[in-house]
């Protein structure tokens, strides 16, 4: 079984503010082009079914790729972006003046969102659901999600604790592969950039 794990596309928010959860962000044209450029890549893999945070920039991006890849198209509130709490929507520049924001940042082992998540909440709902799409004997899937939800499946395929989270890069409409079996997982590729 493989996971293609796929970051969705860029959008206008993207480096200047912590989009998390907050609705109503979508991507604009060269996004777009991303998740088509992405289908185009992984309708040679025999998709079976595409996965997609229920967040309208993961939709935006899934539904290209299902549509080229002839696969059904399912949203997972498993693979959503992390819930941030207070600091959904928030400018990135505002969040680095906070004590707490920099030591969740520098230490997402020991350190949680302010009303939200811990890296090891997101590791342990990503674990889940791959384990069930281990069950599911399914071969190819593809699951259109957020960076950090990206970096915890890297993780737990590689056994890493969330302190590694900033040494990994999970680029927008990038795709990640992680093959999974009774035996455990395997990366297989990280942030490769079909375009």
């Amino acid at each position: 079984m493989r996971i293609f794990w796929v970051r969705h596309g860029v959008h206008d928010q993207l480096g200047w503010k912590l989009s998390g959860r907050t609705a109503g962000v979508v991507l604009g044209d060269p996004g777009l082009c991303q998740a088509r450029e992405v289908g185009a890549r992984l309708k040679k893999e025999a998709i079976e079914i595409v996965f997609t945070s229920p967040l309208e920039r993961s939709q935006q991006t899934a539904q290209p790729i299902a549509e080229l890849c002839g696969a059904e198209l399912c949203l997972e509130p498993a693979i959503n972006e992390i819930d941030f709490g207070e600091w959904n929507g928030r400018e990135i520049a505002d969040l680095d003046r906070n004590a707490r924001f920099v030591r969740w940042n520098v230490g997402r082992d020991q350190a949680s969102a302010a009303g939200g998540e811990s890296m090891f909440d997101v590791q342990a709902r990503v674990f889940r659901w791959m384990e069930s799409i281990v069950d599911s004997g399914r071969r190819n899937v593809a699951a259109v999600s957020h960076s950090d939800v990206i970096k915890a499946a890297v993780m737990v395929a590689l056994g890493l604790s969330p302190r590694a989270h900033d040494r990994l890069e999970i680029s927008p409409g990038s795709i990640t592969c992680i093959a999974g079996s009774e035996l455990g997982y395997r990366l297989m590729s990280l942030n490769e950039m079909p375009a």
